[in-house]
């Protein structure tokens, strides 16, 4: 038999001839005398199977073995008792293995678990990939369950219904607290308080329809096991009457291998009885046997049947020693120790220890195979360990370090979002910390939700706060929106625009309708103030055009020789050009073509140095205020006090100097440029003296 074609049923496969090492003096035995064949007792029953094979493999076959019967599901029985000591010593050893990480401890309530006899063990075939809930939304865990109870056994959804029901309570209870708090911080009475949603009242009622469905199964469950076991019971009574029945042997015989047959086929049983009415059993057959000591044919027949199966069950036990799938060789001899505890019965004492050690022999094979593997897949386990442990150090340390800042939460999602990827990929880890890792996992990553959820649910109260503020801006805009003053609102209304950016978010619910009144207020004020800015621009404009005709009549302008005619003339072509007004501020260069006419004007005057700046300054102080440029006007006035403070340094210093030439005639050349160092500055000073009086008159007047 191949390695990849399994039997579905180890009893109707023919195997190998057996070698004849097994056979040879097992068919001699055959044919020896009944006599020879001592009494068969319970205790020699017993060492027909006697080994150091420990137990949790044979109940791990027993679940695999194809049956009509109903099977709950490992997960919500408890394991099988020891029997004989025959049966529990020949039973395959099972090792400790990861099992699945999601595994916590169940809650009991109102359920009705029943254990029953067929139920099977906990094994690393039984694992899964555990899943974590806690990333789904409310509506998504929903659906989860709705999966679970259509396309799962009832049995079997434990563990996932209750991760299921646990994220879902946490993540109703985080909006449960922050409606609560809404509703105090309105004013509202806790005992008044109630809050349910369309989606709680969903989740509860499909986890009302699987506590009902899982404890109508347990109940049936419990039922039909009960019968199962009143069916044995009868079985074990016909079998006892057997011994006293009144009629031939061949008759009582047959009968007998009905009762075998029918026991069969009874089904599973509590595992709490299991033990005692398997051995009864067990007992009342062997008596059976003892009863067909007077009848060798049919006991020797019936040891020699049973013989031939276990030599089928030995040759293809040494079979699955070849296989490469040790898995699936391990569940095969699983099956086959099932079968040859429960339906093969025993054989010729002189044999029973032969067969036992060649089955046993075969089993260890598999067993040592398997040991090595899963030392292998330890080693990798331990490596898979040290990795999650790393991992959940990380989002530790990202949950405590993730800065106060929208962006720096989102960042951090995406961090751990990989690490949580990263886990999922690494692997199982060993069977002993499964649990304790798993639940670390969950613990980290609830930490940081936590955390996370803490920080957006104070921006949330942040965000309310800056809507008050916000809408007090609305408020100021709106008040002065039609204001005509427009000097003094519009610093106003630029200012309030630069807190609104400095703000900061607000409620999404409002952000839309807060920022469409702002903009519409500030929108309606700027739009009246460039109305008004384009009503004087085109004032502006008139004004420019008018001082470069007035530039072109300078061109043209006559000098009479009369020097107080000519200044009167040009005096007049500067009152001309002061009462123009303003120009737009991109063709202002025609301010400096006027200065430089009149330079060239004045150039051809005889007229005195302080005069002539005086008049150039009045000019320019015209110009600066006509612009309202303040600031140019501090600018000027503070230059000017700078330029007296200067010119008087140096005439102190000038004068100084002048003590170094006390013995030196007056005639000498550098007294005498001393001397007109000191009147050129003191001349300068006059100057600048009478322009800070003509730029304090102005700003006393324009303030």
């Amino acid at each position: 038999m191949s390695d990849n074609k399994i039997p579905e049923n180890t009893e109707n496969t023919t195997p190998k001839t057996p070698s004849p090492e097994a056979t040879g003096p097992l068919e001699k035995g055959l044919k020896e005398e009944a006599e020879k064949a001592s009494e068969t007792s319970k205790s020699e029953a017993v060492s027909e199977e006697t080994s150091d094979l420990p137990k949790a493999m044979l109940d791990e076959a027993s679940s695999k073995t194809p049956s009509d019967e109903k099977e709950p599901s490992k997960k919500e029985v408890a394991a099988p008792s020891e029997e004989k000591k025959e049966e529990s010593n020949s039973e395959v050893k099972e090792e400790n293995t990861p099992n699945s990480e999601e595994e916590n401890n169940s809650d009991e309530e109102d359920e009705e678990e029943v254990s029953s006899s067929d139920d099977e063990e906990e094994s690393e075939t039984d694992d899964k990939d555990e899943k974590d809930y806690s990333t789904l939304s409310k509506k998504d865990l929903i659906k989860e369950l709705e999966t679970l109870l259509k396309n799962q056994p009832i049995q079997t959804i434990k563990n996932d219904v209750e991760e299921i029901r646990s994220e879902f309570n946490s993540k109703f209870n985080e909006e449960l607290a922050q409606k609560k708090e809404e509703f105090l911080a309105e004013g509202g009475n806790i005992i008044d308080f109630y809050y349910s949603t369309p989606i709680k009242k969903e989740f509860n009622t499909l986890y009302f329809d699987y506590k009902e469905k899982r404890n109508n199964y347990y109940k049936s469950l419990k039922k039909d096991l009960q019968a199962n076991l009143e069916k044995r019971e009868a079985l074990i009574e016909e079998l006892k009457g057997l011994l006293s029945a009144e009629e031939n042997i061949n008759t009582t015989y047959k009968h007998f291998k009905d009762i075998q047959s029918r026991w069969h086929e009874a089904g599973a049983i509590p595992r709490d009885v299991y033990n005692t009415v398997w051995n009864t059993y067990h007992h009342h057959v062997e008596n059976f046997y003892d009863f067909l000591h007077l009848n060798r044919e049919f006991r020797d027949l019936d040891f020699k049947h049973n013989l031939d199966q276990k030599l089928k069950l030995i040759i293809r036990a040494e079979e699955l020693a070849e296989q490469k799938d040790l898995n699936k060789a391990f569940r095969e001899l699983q099956m086959l120790h099932k079968m040859w505890k429960e339906e093969i019965g025993p054989v010729a004492k002189e044999y029973r220890d032969e067969v036992w050690d060649k089955f046993s022999a075969a089993t260890s094979v598999i067993h040592d195979k398997r040991q090595a593997q899963l030392q292998e897949q330890e080693a990798k386990f331990e490596e898979n360990l040290v990795a999650k442990k790393n991992l959940i150090a990380k989002i530790g340390e990202v949950t405590e370090n993730t800065g106060s800042s929208h962006k720096a939460w989102q960042s951090a999602m995406k961090e751990v979002q990989k690490m949580r990827d990263a886990y999922f990929e690494i692997g199982k880890v060993p069977r002993s910390h499964n649990k304790e890792t798993w639940n670390t996992f969950k613990e980290a990553t609830r930490n940081f939700n936590k955390a996370k959820n803490t920080f957006y649910k104070n921006q949330k109260k942040e965000q309310y706060t800056n809507l008050e503020k916000k809408r007090e801006l609305v408020a100021v805009a709106e008040k002065h929106k039609d204001s005509e003053d427009f000097d003094t609102v519009t610093p106003l209304m630029k200012k309030i625009q630069n807190d609104w950016r400095q703000i900061g978010h607000v409620p999404r619910k409002d952000s839309d309708a807060i920022w469409k009144e702002f903009k519409a207020a500030c929108n309606y004020y700027f739009d009246r103030l460039h109305a008004q800015k384009n009503e004087a621009n085109k004032e502006e404009v008139a004004n420019y055009e008018a001082k470069i005709a007035l530039l072109e009549k300078l061109d043209d302008f006559k000098f009479t020789g009369d020097h107080k005619e000519d200044l009167k003339g040009i005096k007049e072509q500067i009152k001309s050009w002061k009462e123009i007004g303003r120009v737009p501020y991109n063709k202002r260069s025609v301010e400096q073509k006027f200065n430089k006419a009149l330079d060239g004007m004045f150039g051809k005057l005889d007229l005195d140095k302080k005069e002539t700046e005086l008049i150039k300054f009045d000019n320019k102080l015209n110009t600066l205020t006509n612009r309202d440029d303040d600031r140019k006007l501090r600018n000027e006035h503070f230059f000017i006090s700078k330029k007296i403070e200067e010119t008087k340094a140096e005439i102190m210093q000038l004068e100084n100097n002048l003590g170094f030439f006390q013995h030196v005639p007056d005639d000498n050349p550098m007294v005498k440029e001393v001397h007109k160092n000191i009147n050129r500055h003191k001349e300068q000073l006059e100057v600048w003296k009478a322009k800070l009086s003509k730029i304090k008159s102005v700003r006393e007047t324009g303030e």
